[in-house]
């Protein structure tokens, strides 16, 4: 009895599940085919191994398939069958939608059927096929979402939906922010499951009747009909919160933010291609310009992105000239006790062939992106220390602070040539400083820490710059192996007015002192702030225009060399 079937298979089905089951054995989509009056169902055997499917005739397809598909299909895939089954008004089904598989991932299936009506005196059957996106390589085979093609047929239809009808909408790319380190730092199966947990995460939030796409590297992307800038950021909000903190895959720990470029359609483009081109070009300046962030696209955007293009040539043959065209600028830090110049942080300067002064948040990502960086960092460490020694015979306990990349911690030739230049220039290592910023910096703190630890053991300082911008910064303090933390000015420029900015700045001083570490204080432009800083917080140094801007060498030494004690400036006069 136990080896029964539940259901007789009706002559309908019988006669053809020899050539089915033959079908089955010898393809990898899925074949189903329904007796209409019956509402019996018969599937291919491996369409059940692959969704778990108990049995491979079924009497009520909807109670047992229905729940594996994701519940923003079930409607339209319900409305396509009652359109052929209940109102007779189609005979064929074309439809793609997801169902859950067998270990509980979502994938894309396209959904081919077509009722066949017998006039040998058998009953209507329904068949079709089921086809897996992914071995069509329409769907990403990481992620299992549609993939740049459909991304791209979706919009060319949104297009016709808005010749058809005027409704116009949004197009908007996701790119996972330092997710390159990510993949370098662990592996490329670590940087999948990323991927696979990202996508997760924001299909959750997703608006309804919207789909996300995986595109190139590290992009996703959600075509939104009838939506305007507002329901886009209002969306990209939660993304943003989704992000904002620590992750873990199998004990290890990451984090990584998400930027935006959105594009309206039809107002950005009335083709695909340039409306792609424009998203990009969005996405491409939200990186640069900051990260973890979403930019609209506008025409003067998109010109100052094509700019950009043109400026890494002229960049890349600047540096090949030996560095023309950069030159260094340093600001003064200041013992926050007595006002005495203690160092200077190194600030590369740029200055175009046409002889323009190129803001640093425009040449800096490119060098970054191209791996210019490196030459050039090299560049500035030479330069940098060349001035160190200089300026250590008018005042013996200068440091030097100097800015390093991600990119350059990772440059096995990098500590060899800090300490050769060191060594060739006869400084102490303490009189060098490395800073490398908290939002570049990666949860991998074994590789890091392994990294500074061959710089400290040599003497050199290390310095966790703009403290406070990430999301993770306790747990960098506790993990990361540094002797200097650089408060972000975010944390100071309300203090007058904000008893919890003084408190939070007085805590995180305390806390850092209590882990052995100095404390800076970046972004101080007011006397007041300086003495809440010092006096009320216990601040070691002070960087910010209340002592100096950032000055050429020759006016650096000019305005501070010789001073024992540096005075206040009229920073609102010299604006």
């Amino acid at each position: 009895m136990k080896n029964k079937p539940r259901y007789t298979i009706p002559a309908s089905l019988m006669r053809l599940k020899p050539y089915f089951d033959v079908l089955s054995r010898t393809s990898d989509v899925y074949y189903y085919i329904t007796d209409v009056e019956t509402g019996l169902t018969m599937f291919s055997e491996n369409w059940m191994r692959d969704f778990g499917m108990g049995r491979s005739v079924i009497n009520d397809i909807d109670a047992v398939w229905m729940p594996h598909l994701h519940p923003d299909d079930v409607d339209n895939l319900k409305k396509k069958k009652d359109e052929i089954f209940r109102h007779k008004q189609e005979k064929k089904i074309n439809i793609d939608y997801r169902a859950k598989d067998r270990d509980g991932n979502y994938v894309w299936l396209r959904c081919r059927g077509e009722l066949l009506e017998s006039n040998r005196g058998f009953p209507p059957i329904f068949a079709g096929v089921l086809t897996r996106l992914d071995q069509l390589n329409e769907a990403d085979k990481v992620t299992g979402l549609l993939n740049k093609e459909q991304f791209g047929q979706a919009i060319r239809e949104a297009l016709e939906e808005f010749r058809r009808t005027g409704m116009g909408g949004e197009i908007l790319l996701l790119g996972l922010d330092n997710f390159k380190i990510i993949n370098e730092t662990f592996n490329r199966a670590f940087g999948d499951e990323v991927l696979r947990i990202t996508a997760g995460q924001i299909q959750n939030i997703l608006p309804e009747d919207t789909h996300l796409y995986k595109l190139d590297g590290d992009v996703f992307g959600v075509i939104m009909p009838g939506a305007g800038e507002g329901q886009v950021t209002k969306f990209f909000k939660a993304v943003q919160k989704c992000m904002s903190r620590q992750q873990f895959i199998d004990g290890r720990m990451y984090f990584c933010t998400v930027s935006g470029g959105t594009v309206a359609y039809p107002q950005g483009g009335k083709e695909y291609q340039a409306l792609y081109k424009h998203a990009e070009a969005a996405l491409d300046l939200a990186k640069r310009d900051g990260k973890n962030q979403n930019v609209i696209f506008t025409r003067e955007q998109y010109n100052r992105w094509m700019r950009s293009l043109t400026m890494r040539d002229t960049i890349k043959t600047s540096v090949e000239n030996d560095c023309e065209g950069f030159s260094l600028f340093y600001q003064p830090q200041v013992d926050a006790s007595t006002r005495r110049l203690i160092g200077a942080e190194a600030l590369l300067r740029w200055k175009n062939p046409k002889g323009r002064m190129v803001a640093p948040m425009e040449f800096v990502p490119i060098l970054e992106e191209t791996k210019m960086i490196l030459p050039l960092g090299k560049w500035i460490v030479r330069e940098a220390l060349k001035t160190c020694v200089k300026w250590r015979k008018v005042v013996p306990d200068f440091t030097m602070s100097i800015n390093v990349s991600y990119a350059q911690i990772k440059d096995i030739t990098f500590f060899s040539f800090v300490r050769d230049v060191i060594k060739e220039y006869n400084l102490p290592p303490e009189a060098l400083t490395l800073e490398l910023t908290e939002s570049t910096i990666v949860a991998d703190w074994s590789f890091l820490n392994e990294q500074f630890d061959e710089f400290r053991q040599e003497g050199i300082h290390i310095a966790m710059d703009d403290f406070g911008t990430g999301y993770s910064s306790l747990a960098y303090l506790k993990n990361l192996s540094c002797d200097i933390v650089k408060v972000d000015r975010e944390f100071v420029k309300h203090i007058t007015e904000s008893d919890f900015d003084r408190e939070l700045v007085q805590y995180t001083v305390t806390l850092c002192h209590g882990l052995g570490m100095h404390v800076c204080i970046e972004g101080v432009e007011e006397k007041e702030v300086y003495d809440i800083v010092t006096k009320d917080c216990g601040a070691d140094c002070i960087q910010g225009y209340l002592f100096g801007r950032p000055f050429s060498e020759s006016d650096f030494e000019e305005q501070y060399l010789t001073k024992e004690i540096l005075e206040y400036r009229d920073v609102k006069n010299e604006r």
